[in-house]
């Protein structure tokens, strides 16, 4: 019998609806979620596993999800990264692109399409 590793993705979003729907996407993929409502609450926890891939959301209260990217970036953690937003305009893409994002959606893209990234990512 082959045991199999669980991926761990965390969920940086201040949006508590977007969180709970996400995770529950996620698990049913058999992936295990764990969300945070900011980036600092994300920097905070020193108990989480090592994550397969993060989701984070651009406009966050306090620290955005992209000086997030940039802090991890600079700090040496290359995890991959998915951002998600509400609010789409090409200058936060460019902004999200430079962070070195895996993938980008909007909050009202297909879960569907936002799992096969998180799949991607996390391979």
């Amino acid at each position: 019998m082959s045991k199999t590793i669980p991926i761990y993705v965390a969920v940086v979003d201040d949006d508590e609806n977007l969180c709970r729907s996400l995770s529950r996407l996620l698990r049913a993929g058999g992936i295990q979620p764990i969300t945070y409502a900011s980036a600092e609450l994300f920097l905070a926890d020193t108990k989480h596993p090592q994550f397969d891939c993060l989701v984070l959301d651009i406009q966050l209260g306090g620290m955005s999800g992209i000086e997030l990217a940039q802090r991890l970036v600079a700090e040496g953690r290359h995890t991959p990264i998915i951002f998600i937003t509400a609010h789409d305009d090409p200058d936060a893409r460019a902004e999200a692109e430079a962070a070195g994002c895996t993938a980008y959606f909007r909050k009202s893209d297909s879960g569907a399409e936002v799992l096969d990234a998180i799949r991607r990512a996390a391979a």
